[in-house]
């Protein structure tokens, strides 16, 4: 039989090349800044639907969520399996067909720019673009959550794992923009659906008795789906109404919701959703593993480390079972890199097209920009994950939830609001959405950065209902 460590640096070089080579074939097929954002719109709903799914899934879901799982319990697990399964779809079905009919109407490539067709004013554009650096704390969330997973399969230390993970993705983007992108995550995809279906059905033994009646050996609050216990998923809100809200509005990220311009027309839109939906709600039974650990008596004192932990206790020790567990660390950097790459594709794309363009005038040179943005966003990602903080989690939706809470309503209501907007009351509801989630998170004692995010957004929609109100009385007066 193959030895283990044999078999370690063959899968991996052989991941490393299929990687590549389908990066090549993006390259080929990459020939301006346009089929480096959205591609040319040649590509199937399924790939695209495969695509999504990877992207919302990635570290967070497999390396990062399932340690809230571990920690938190069963809450945990509904806000992000049950609430975030809801929001993911109700995002999807409620934006999809407006942000692509005038999306295609328009020819946008990025967010910021469709933000820009709709309210016809550059600087509300060049402010969504600024706040949309807001992922930089998500590449951080990812470099770190594969570095730690390096860690469990390389003799290697955590800042050189760093290092190599981004040369890695960020190597392959270069090449070949939204079609490396989209190949390399159907496969990364794929490799997770076999991973999760494996690691769920390798805990299955605990649902043979009273699975629940387990989980509240461990506590009471550990087992009940409001975790009184917890300071984070503690009652009906901050469990399923925030987990909703703030996973329908973290649809409308930059790498999210421009995977709909990727598609031919809307006669696709409906195998889009369907295939992001089955494939992603799959893909949250890797939180199980959060519960496994803990009924498997594991004493895990870093929460970002459980998966890691779990899996080398599970998997170590045996021939059949160092080979699995190199598959499954593979597949799980995979999941990381599904997310990252889409980020960058993304980040650069609306950095040449929203921000150097318009302020420069100048396209010419706009394939070249992207890529020279993706080295400074490498180089800024580098530098945050070099020390992060102690729940990188944490850190990630701090930043990511308030460009989620500054985003929803200039795109919900500009996709669902036929006519013109007043732009003063759009912008100053986005802008003051990501003011309340900053202060109640840092400031107000909420420390579930999903309910700061879903207080300031039910605020910022209720504050535009009530100018629009405001403004009909008004105009009907007059």
């Amino acid at each position: 039989m193959i030895s283990t460590e044999v078999f370690k640096y063959v899968l991996t070089g052989g991941y490393v090349a299929l990687v590549y080579w389908l990066s090549w074939i993006g390259m080929r097929r990459t020939q301006d800044i346009s089929g480096f954002a959205i591609g040319n719109k040649d590509m199937s709903p399924y790939i695209i639907g495969i695509t999504l799914a990877a992207s919302i899934a990635s570290t967070a879901t497999f390396v990062i969520n399932p340690g809230f799982v571990y920690v938190h319990g069963v809450s945990a697990y509904m806000h992000y399996a049950v609430a975030g399964s809801a929001g993911i779809l109700s995002a999807f079905l409620v934006l999809s067909r407006g942000f692509l009919r005038l999306g295609e109407e328009k020819q946008a490539l990025t967010l910021p720019d469709w933000i820009y067709h709709r309210y016809q004013h550059r600087g509300f554009s060049l402010f969504f673009a600024f706040i949309n650096l807001l992922s930089v704390s998500f590449v951080v969330l990812i470099l770190v959550g594969c570095s730690l997973l390096m860690t469990g399969i390389f003799p290697i230390e955590q800042k050189p794992a760093l290092v190599i993970v981004l040369l890695f993705v960020f190597s392959y983007v270069l090449m070949g923009g939204t079609y490396a992108h989209a190949y390399t995550n159907t496969l990364q995809g794929i490799m997770m659906i076999v991973v999760t279906l494996l690691l769920f059905a390798q805990g299955a033994d605990y649902f043979n008795g009273d699975f629940l009646s387990l989980l509240r050996d461990i506590g009471e609050g550990y087992a009940a789906v409001m975790n009184t216990d917890s300071n984070l998923y503690y009652d009906f809100f901050s469990v399923f109404g925030a987990g909703f809200i703030i996973t329908f509005a973290l649809m409308l990220q930059p790498h999210i919701l421009t995977k709909v311009l990727y598609l031919r027309s809307e006669a696709d839109i409906g195998k889009f959703i369907g295939t992001t939906v089955v494939v992603g709600t799959l893909f949250t039974l890797i939180l199980m593993v959060g519960l496994y650990a803990r009924l498997d008596g594991l004493e895990i004192s870093a929460q970002d480390t459980v998966v890691r932990e779990y899996l080398l206790h599970q998997f170590s020790g045996s021939v059949v079972g160092e080979l699995t567990l190199t598959f499954i660390f593979i597949t799980l950097l995979a999941a990381g890199m599904s997310t990252l790459d889409g980020i960058l594709v993304s980040l650069s794309a609306m950095v040449v097209n929203d921000i150097v363009s318009p302020l420069s005038k100048n396209r010419s040179k706009g394939l070249a920009w992207s890529r020279w943005t993706l080295i400074m966003v490498g180089i800024i990602g580098l530098t945050l994950a070099w020390n992060p903080p102690p729940l990188i989690g944490l850190f990630a939706q701090k930043g990511v939830y308030g460009l989620a809470a500054a985003s929803l309503v200039p795109m919900l209501f500009g996709v669902l609001f036929r006519g013109s907007l007043p732009l003063p009351l759009i912008a100053s509801a986005s802008i003051s959405a990501l003011l309340i989630h900053f202060y109640l998170n840092l400031f107000g004692g909420i420390a579930n950065p999903a309910v700061s995010a879903s207080y300031a957004i039910l605020t910022s929609i209720a504050y535009v209902l009530l100018g629009l109100a405001y403004l009909r009385i008004r105009n009907a007066k007059n």
